[in-house]
């Protein structure tokens, strides 16, 4: 499946690019992040904290908080656009 990761404030700086097109056979965004602290290392621990997003970090589905529809449980649909936002980052 193909999705689009954006990427937000430190966690743009750290991966050096702002969007990353990401063929995966994930299911979950927990292991979509999980897959993206792999390949990034820079972030690992710093996405996902157990069984739950780290800190205040905010990933969303299509423009949707995914705390407000399954967690990190959330299903992955081919063509989803996951932006993560880190917690030390606002407007």
């Amino acid at each position: 499946m193909q999705l689009e990761c954006l990427f937000f404030g430190p966690f743009r700086e750290d991966v050096g690019e702002e969007a990353v097109d990401w063929e995966t056979d994930a299911g979950t965004v927990g292991d979509l992040l999980a897959e993206l602290e792999t390949e990034y290392p820079v972030l690992e621990g710093r996405l996902v904290d157990g069984d739950d997003l780290a800190g205040e970090t905010v990933v969303t589905k299509n423009k949707k908080d995914v705390r407000h529809i399954d967690g990190l449980e959330t299903e992955l649909e081919d063509g989803d656009v996951y932006r993560l936002v880190p917690s030390v980052y606002g407007g």
